[in-house]
Formats: structure tokens, sequence, C-alpha cells
């Protein structure tokens, strides 16, 4: 039996049972058994981490570091104790600075593993009861409750309105609806709605799945895999700091060296002084104050940072920043306001845009510049009403602004309403809901019955719009109803649907008598379309100038979403992004091999249908072609990819706690512009740092070259080791650190 599949979505049910050996009533309680020994328990590994104490000695894995250990044993050896401890507690510093900052990937995967809830309703030999998760395998069937966390991954079988939150694995925040319906098998991952993912959440309705996956080989697992395999980078800062330590320690030891020939060769000086004057060489010129003036350089920048949203997790992402040349993000609540609005609405001889952006109602509905409302059209105020009734949602005014509590897209209709002048509340105490046929992903509509108190009822009808259509034999018109003209809407959809928008048709029936249920066959036709609502998540404005500030900075921005090609398109060109290069999909991405996507990966700026894999290939590819890159995130999805970025970027609004525990910084107010501001701030930071090293260099090069003259001179070494600390640590240190207070150049 192999549990290890990718296409269960494209399986029907009966052939997912089969292919389990497993059945609708579930597995007995021995062969559950078998089965767990078989496949093992239903939890995500834990990772081998490093103890406390090998990190505080990975610290001390730097070649000048060997170097003034070595300076300080020689030291002590030579009974120059003072001088010794010196030396040690400057290096015991550094190493507590370095040791504090580490440890995040542990927590990273610790919070994914607690996605995971301790127990579960199973069925076993027909009888529902709870088991650990930890028990479940391969062929149990799961039942699935609102407030439930899905234990497995599990391909679904019954459902009844199932509503799934994905954003801990997608970071999409709007609910996704659940069926049983084989799919295509070439479904990206984001749209097997036919699946249940372990660690999402059940928001609405019920439903019945057999697990399909457990453990590592869930989708939650392989990202938990992904976690543990990615290496993370060192910042362009420490791999030149490296190169530059390897440099200047053949310089020091050369220098040190041919002294020590000389002192004793020509100048018959005794062997105990030479050491301490080769100590004396090495302390001064390596520049032990650069540590100390690196990190309040960084810890400064933290601070600026802090005050335009972008919290710095680790100090070196500050530096980093400054570096970066790429920015992959996604676009959902970073670009764009996370906030459906309405901007198109269709209806026969009529074509409306709508002001206004998100859930604030404040805006106007516009037809060729005249400002539209219920009075002055009645057939728009006919298809807003039934936009309100039609409709679950509700719209609530906090202190932090306009919320809908529901689904956001007719949390969108419910403010064109407003918009338009009409209230949904007060359209509802007059027409009174009698029945309802949820919204369901294999029938794609929503159908309600009302009445208005004088014994009048009607069947509204919302949804897809071809579903909508094929129901429709009538239109409404400015005048009254007129036959459906199915082509002329057909090219209007087409048209709509061209600019990115999600589109819904609105229908109604009128009932010529009383009515106290509503069937499916009471929808199957005869309905007049009132019209077509077109949708968006608009961009936020301040994206769009901060994509520009990026571009004139010479940084790529890149925008990476689970959304469809031609509304990434869409979106994508009102911010600025390149579209000429179009949208790479996820399934295109699976298509081209390493080399192929380095060259496409840096020409394509808009990539759609994406999935955990292709996020961290992608930002693997731009690192191959030399970019530093900087990736955002804010789901459990994001979290490999996270990692792997020079600098990874959390949500720290609508962010899960895994991503952020990966990411180097976390933005307070989700907001893209913010990243634009970090990065200009790690540049001044980037600038300062370059400033202080120019002035700290020159001063130990001349200490070296002090003593060094001293000896070649025969006079008396002018300063000693402790002298040279003291010089290094304090008075350096402190001149310098004007320089990591200076402000940005005006062409930073």
């Amino acid at each position: 039996m192999s549990e290890h599949e990718d296409n269960w979505h494209a399986l029907t049910t009966a052939e997912v049972f089969a292919r389990l050996r497993s059945g609708p009533e579930g597995l007995s309680d021995r062969e559950a058994v078998r089965r767990l020994e078989r496949h093992g328990p239903n939890r995500i590994p834990e990772a081998k981490t490093a103890g406390p104490l090998r990190r505080l000695l990975r610290q001390f894995d730097d070649i000048l570091i060997h170097v003034l250990l070595v300076a300080a044993a020689i030291t002590a050896m030579l009974g120059h104790w003072a001088d010794a401890g010196v030396i040690l507690g400057v290096v015991v510093i550094n190493a507590l600075i370095g040791f504090v900052q580490e440890g995040r990937a542990e927590n990273a995967l610790a919070a994914i593993r607690g996605l995971l809830t301790p127990k579960t309703t199973v069925l076993r030999d027909g009888q529902r009861t709870e088991r650990a998760v930890e028990e479940l395998v391969p062929g149990d069937v799961v039942l699935l409750q609102p407030g439930d966390r899905v234990p497995a991954d599990l391909r679904l079988f019954r459902v009844h309105g199932l509503q799934l939150q994905e954003a801990t694995l997608t970071g999409e925040s709007m609910a996704v609806e659940k069926h049983t319906a084989p799919l295509d098998p070439d479904t990206p991952l984001a749209d097997r709605a036919n699946l249940a993912f372990a660690g999402t959440l059940v928001v609405a309705g019920q439903g019945e799945g057999v697990v399909v996956a457990t453990g590592e080989e869930t989708e939650l697992g392989r990202i938990s895999t992904m976690m543990r395999e990615v290496r993370t980078l060192t910042t362009p800062l420490l791999r030149q700091m490296r190169r530059f330590g390897k440099r200047l320690t053949w310089v020091i030891l050369l220098m040190s060296a041919l002294a020590f020939v000389f002192g004793i060769g020509l100048r018959q000086m005794p062997v105990s002084d030479m050491f301490l004057i080769a100590v004396g060489l090495a302390v001064a010129a390596i520049p032990e104050g650069l540590p100390a003036i690196l990190t309040i350089t960084l810890a400064i920048g933290v601070q600026r940072m802090a005050r335009r949203n972008a919290i710095i997790r680790r100090l070196p992402a500050v530096e980093t920043l400054g570096a970066v040349s790429v920015i992959c993000t996604d676009k959902t609540g970073t670009l764009t306001r996370n906030e459906m609005t309405v901007r198109r609405v269709r209806m026969a001889g009529c074509d409306c845009r709508v002001e206004g952006v998100g859930y604030d109602p404040h805006g106007r509905v516009l037809q060729d510049g005249e400002v539209l409302s219920p009075e002055r059209s009645p057939a728009l105020g006919e298809l807003a009403r039934a936009m309100a009734l039609c409709n679950d949602a509700t719209l609530d005014e906090a202190e932090q602004g306009w919320r809908v509590i529901g689904d956001p897209l007719e949390g969108a209709l419910l403010v064109f309403c407003l918009k338009l002048g009409l209230d949904p509340d007060r359209e509802r105490e007059r027409y009174p809901r009698v029945d309802v046929i949820p919204f369901d992903p294999a029938y794609r509509f929503m159908a309600t019955l009302h009445h208005d108190h004088e014994g009048t009822h009607f069947v509204l009808l919302k949804g897809a719009p071809e579903v909508v259509l094929e129901r429709c034999v009538r239109q409404r018109t400015a005048t009254g109803e007129a036959a459906l003209d199915r082509s002329r809407w057909t090219v209007a959809l087409e048209a709509l649907a061209s600019e990115g928008l999600r589109l819904l048709a609105v229908a109604r029936r009128d009932w010529s008598g009383p009515k106290s249920e509503l069937l499916f066959d009471d929808v199957a036709g005869d309905f007049v379309l009132l019209g077509v609502v077109g949708m968006i998540d608009p961009p936020r404005e301040e994206a769009v100038e901060a994509v520009q500030r990026c571009h004139e900075a010479g940084i790529r921005v890149k925008m990476i979403t689970g959304d469809h090609a031609v509304t990434a398109l869409a979106i994508a060109r009102q911010l600025g992004l390149a579209t000429q290069q179009g949208a790479l999909t996820g399934n295109e991405l699976d298509a081209l091999d390493d080399a192929s996507l380095r060259s496409r990966a840096m020409a394509v700026d808009v990539f759609a249908r994406t999935s955990p894999g292709h996020k961290l290939r992608l930002v693997e590819a731009l690192q191959a072609q030399g970019a530093v890159v900087a990736m955002t995130g804010d789901g459990v999805n994001d979290a490999p990819a996270l990692r792997r970025a020079d600098v990874g970027i959390a949500m720290g609004r609508g962010g899960t706690e895994a991503a952020r525990e990966a990411a180097e910084m976390v933005l307070a107010d989700d907001n893209f512009a913010s990243i634009v501001h970090a990065v200009h701030e790690g540049r001044t930071v980037y600038d300062n740092l370059r400033k202080a090293l120019l002035f700290i260099l020159p001063t130990n090069g001349a200490e070296a070259l002090i003593l060094l003259a001293a000896l070649l001179l025969g006079l008396v070494m002018p300063i000693s080791a402790l002298q040279v600390l003291w010089v290094n640590m304090v008075t350096a240190v402190t001149l310098a650190l004007a320089l990591a207070f200076e402000a940005a150049e005006p062409d930073i």
C-alpha cells in the first residue's frame, strides 16, 4: 500500500478507499495498530539541534579570535596575567554577543509542530471515538467540526458547508470552500479543494475525510523537512569580514614572525621579551573594537527601523537589508489591502464604476460621470437590494475602522450597497429571509427565499457568472425586462475577467404563491439576470509609491502569490511591476530545470499559483544569479524560503508563529512600504559601518607600525599590549561611535 501519493485529489472517493483498503466506517482498532507499527506515529520529528555549549563554542570559530586566544595563552605563560585577562575578556564578550543571537530555526520548527492538536474525532469499527493525533494512520476516517484543527492530510468524502482557513499553510486569509468531487491531476496545491491539509482550521460546516498522509508525509511535514534541510546563508557583511579576517591574519602572523626573528637574530633580545613584542604587534593590528562598533551601529539601525514598523530579530539583518537587490513579496495584505472592493457593476445597458477602496463605505457609484442612486437608477437599486439580502456577512464599525464579519466577498457587496445609499439592515427587515441554500463549491451558488410581509415571495441567486447565467432566461433593463442576450454577456464577462476582477452574478425569480421551503428544483431556471459585480483586492496606495522607490534604488520587486495569473498581472500593472514577460505559474515552474529557472526568475516579476517548494526554488535561483534576496511571508509554507533568503520578512499581524520565528525581520503593520523604509535604513547603516571601518583600521595600522618602528630602531616598546587594548576598545570605539549616528547621505 503506497500512501505517499500526490494525486489523491484526482481520484474518486471509491478509488481512494480502495487504494487505502478502508471505507466510510473507518478502520478496526486491530488494523489501526498494525498500520501504526508500519507507518509510525503521526507527528513531525524534532530536528537535532545544537546544545547551548556547542552554540557557545561556535562563537570562537573565527581566525582572528584564534590569534587573540594564542596571544592570551602566550601572555599568560609569560606571567602577564592582567594582559591575558583583558584579551580573554574581549574575546568572551564578543562570543556572548553572537551566542544570544542564535537558535531561531529550532523555535520555527517548534512552532510548526505546535500546529497539530493532541486529540481528534475518528471512526473506529464504525463507532465515533476520540483518539490521540499521534495514533492516526492512513485509512482512518476523521470527523471535522468548526474549531477543529485538521490532524493529518485528508481526502474529503462528505462535506456540508465545510470551510477551512488555510492561512497557516498558504498565507491567504479567505476561508476555502471544500467539496468532494475529483479534480484534474495537474491542479495546483492551493486549488485542491477536496483535500484538507494538516494544521489548517475548520471555520464553518462539517465534513468527513479519510487520512491519506501522516507525519512527515503531510504537506506540513514536508515543510518541516525543508526547514531542517535549508541552509541559512551568512550575511554579505559577515562574508566580507571573514575574507578580510583571513587576509589580516596572514599579514599579522607574517609581521609578528619577521619581528620575532629580527629581534632575536639581529637585536639579540631575550625570547620572552620578543614573545611579548610579537603579542603586542598582533593585538595592535587586530581591530578588537570592531565587533563592539558593529553591534552598536546595527543596534542603532534596529531602533530606527522599529520606529518605521520593522522589528529586527537578528542584528546582522540590518546590514543585509542595505545590500538587498531583489524583494520577493506576497500580494495579499502586503502589496494589497486584503479588503475586497467592488470596482465594476455591469447590467444590461449600464456599466458602472465604483470609487473608494476597502471596507470604508465612503465613495460614489458612477456611470459616465453621473452619480447614481437607487432613486436615479431603480434597476441598480434592485441589484444592490439582492446583494444585501442574498448575503450572510455583516459590517461593523470599530475604532480601527470598518471590518467585515463573514465572507470578505459578501462584505464587499454590503459596502457597495452603502456607497449607493442603500441600508442593508433596513432591506433585511423589509424582506425577511424564509429559507436558504448555502453556497457550496460543488454547485457554486447561494440562493435565498424572501417575502415582503404582504404575501409576495421571491428567490435570489448569487454565484459564479456561468452558473447563474445558465439558469436565466431574461435580463433586467432600465425600463423593465428583456430576453437574455447571452453572446453580449459572454463578451462582457471576458472583458471584466481580463482586468483581474473576481466576478459574481446576481439573479431574481418571483414566486406566484406562498412558499416556506427552498428546494434545488426551485433554482433550476426561469431567473431574471440583475447584473454582474466585479471585485478586486486593491493595492495599497503607499505600496505603489514604495515599488517606484525600489526601482529608483535599483531593487527588483517580484510578486509571488497563490492567485490566478490574470488577477496577479492586473494587480502587478497597478503597482508598476514589469509585466512584459507575463506571469510564471507554479505548473510552469515545475517544468523548468534549475538552469532555466535562474534566467527566468530574474526576467519575470510576477509568479502565480505557487506552492512552498516553488518559493524556496525561486529564492535559490535568484541567489545563484548573485542577487541578495529579501523574502516576505506569513504562512507556515513560507518558513523554508524565509530561512533560506538573505533577509526573511514575516508579517506581524497576520503571520504565523512559525514564519515569525524563521524570519530576521517582522513587519508590525504588514505593509510593503515598511520594507522600503527598512532597506533605506539598512543602506544608511552599511554606509556608516564603512565610515567606521575606514577610521578604525588606520588606527590599528598606526599602532602596529609604531611598535614595529621601535623594534627596528632599537627603542623601548612605547606601548604594552594592555595599553593597546585600551586604545582599541575605548578611544577608537568612542570616536567611531559618532560615525554610527550619522544621518543618511542624500544619495543613499
